[in-house]
């Protein structure tokens, strides 16, 4: 592995676990992140895309045990209306560049667009979760 690669290995590790504790505040610099409905949407070098595949395996340890169970995941994620990833700017943190720790959006925990770890969001959890168990439900 690079070193670039491990370096976003560990600001998502840090982010998701982030998100699972519903701390106060990120265990990282990177306390927001964007919740994507597409796994298949425009790259770029700015952005670390946590699949809810990914998520799992750091969170739980989990691994789908077929390419079915692995679809089944993320139909249960689309049925459910939740995102199947998120994504975390590397650069600088979205609404705090200067890194002051506030919260500039007062919806960062709705759901909806711009999301804050420290707000106490609960997306990346759900996504995670609902991927588990509609893999799990599987029969390889």
């Amino acid at each position: 592995m690079s070193t670039t690669t491990l370096r976003r290995l560990g600001v998502v590790t840090a982010g998701a676990a982030a998100a699972i504790a519903v701390t106060a505040a990120s265990a990282s610099a990177h306390h927001c992140f964007v919740p994507m409905y597409t796994l298949d949407g425009p790259t770029s070098s700015n952005w670390f895309v946590l699949s809810a595949e990914t998520g799992a395996l750091f969170i739980d340890g989990y691994e789908a045990p077929c390419d079915g169970a692995r679809d089944a995941g993320y139909d249960a994620l689309r049925a459910d209306g939740l995102p199947v990833g998120i994504k975390i700017f590397e650069k600088i943190t979205i609404g705090d560049p200067k890194d002051t720790g506030r919260i500039p959006n007062p919806n960062g925990a709705d759901g909806k667009g711009l999301e804050y770890f420290g707000a106490g969001s609960t997306l990346p959890d759900e996504m995670v979760a609902t991927w588990v168990a509609g893999a799990s439900a599987y029969d390889c």
